[in-house]
């Protein structure tokens, strides 16, 4: 599955040579550029220790390799409320 907004992953260098270093990332949007297959290009923010974020990055990962740690909670549904009807005075004819 996808990675999507407001995910946090553990990303390492499972998912790409470059994190010798382990990071935890939060997602902003998976971008739509054209890659290899089983690849991704996520824009988003490295987190320290604290959850804060330190750095904005856009990252090239494999998929198969990112673990997630905190998904995204679901959206809320949206809530349809009835139209009240307008109390409008009568037009005086005349």
């Amino acid at each position: 599955m996808l990675p999507r907004s407001g995910d946090v992953l553990h990303v390492t260098r499972a998912a790409s040579v470059q994190f010798l270093r382990p990071i935890t990332f939060r997602v902003i949007r998976v971008l739509d550029w054209p890659t290899y297959d089983g690849w991704l290009w996520l824009d988003g923010y490295e987190l320290n220790a604290s959850g804060d974020a330190v750095n904005r990055r856009s990252i090239f990962v494999q998929q198969a390799g990112l673990r997630t740690l905190q998904a995204a909670p679901a959206p809320r549904p949206h809530t349809v409320r009835p139209r009240r009807p307008l109390n409008r005075a009568p037009v005086p004819v005349g």
